[in-house]
């Protein structure tokens, strides 16, 4: 028997591969369970619809490093910190 927990990564995965082939990105494979945990730090520290906007966010970031010839695996792990500390800290100020 299968873990569905397995199957929804797996099934990510090939997704976000070819949602990339589509879109022509080659160069990186996304980290899909990093980009899940900045959904989910968005979606609880500020709302639900805050976890779209955020990875998209997070995906002109890292195309605007790969632009500039950064690492796109690094560019992806600084922004995801940068925006998670800034959900947590809007979060925060929430009644």
């Amino acid at each position: 028997m299968t873990n569905p927990t397995d199957d929804t990564a797996a099934e990510l995965a090939e997704w976000a591969a070819l949602a990339g082939e589509e879109l022509e990105i080659s160069g990186f494979t996304p980290d899909v369970a990093a980009v899940l945990e900045l959904a989910g730090v968005a979606a609880h520290a500020v709302r639900r619809p805050a976890a779209p906007v955020t990875t998209y966010l997070l995906g002109i970031a890292v195309g605007r490093a790969m632009a500039a010839g950064d690492d796109p695996v690094e560019a992806a792990a600084r922004a995801s910190a940068a925006l998670s500390a800034l959900a947590e800290r809007y979060g925060g100020r929430q009644p």
